[in-house]
């Protein structure tokens, strides 16, 4: 029974994968409040990447339970300033596709590292979370209203993935929650295809060009 209702939520989320194929940094000239709120709940990639944060911290137990919630969207922050600035930052959308992976794995195989490790990782893919939503910042018609409903979203994300996982972990030794994470792993890898594939129509378009200037 279990596995069946794993296999139905593993059917369920692949079928958002298509809606993604495209970039991750849009050009959406209008935001405010909302807007801000429902780009991490309609973007995918961040809401599993933020719920795997607040599942791996309940997996954890102790303080990771509410410091990787709190550390994530404060890095997210100092990645959405760089975005502002127009700052490069290398990957974006494979940073984001590996955060999902990256994570599902930790969960899924139990992994409890020391605090530091598990900070520095999250920190990490924050900043590409972040600097994805900052990148957008400039177009929104009011940026501080929509930095503020991403960051309060972002936070709810958390404490749905903190609650999950203070639910599921009791339950047959944490089997439950550890097979959650292998599902989002396996969701992670959608992704990271969709992000090489993206990468390399780009590559082979600037080869292309490249190759007009070419004997």
């Amino acid at each position: 029974m279990i596995h069946r209702r794993l296999a139905a939520l593993a059917g369920l989320v692949a079928l958002m994968l298509p809606q993604v194929a495209a970039a991750h940094i849009t050009a959406t000239g209008s935001g405010g409040f909302t807007a801000g709120f429902e780009h991490p709940l309609s973007g995918y990639d961040h809401f599993l990447a933020m719920f795997a944060v607040g599942l791996w911290g309940a997996q954890m137990g102790g303080r990771q339970v509410w410091q990787l919630p709190m550390t994530f969207p404060l890095i997210m922050v100092v990645g959405g300033v760089i975005g502002i600035l127009g700052l490069p930052l290398p990957g974006i959308e494979i940073g984001i596709a590996l955060s999902i992976v990256v994570l599902g794995l930790a969960i899924a195989a139990g992994w409890k590292p020391y605090e530091w490790v598990a900070l520095a990782i999250i920190s990490v893919f924050a900043l590409y979370h972040g600097y994805a939503h900052g990148a957008e910042l400039p177009l929104a018609a009011d940026p501080a209203d929509f930095a503020i409903g991403f960051v309060l979203a972002t936070g709810m994300i958390h404490v749905i993935g903190v609650g999950v996982g203070l639910i599921l972990e009791p339950i047959r030794g944490g089997q439950l929650s550890r097979g959650l994470g292998a599902i989002i792993a396996v969701v992670g890898l959608g992704f990271l295809a969709l992000a090489l594939g993206y990468l390399q129509s780009q590559l082979g378009f600037l080869q292309g060009g490249l190759s007009l200037f070419g004997h």
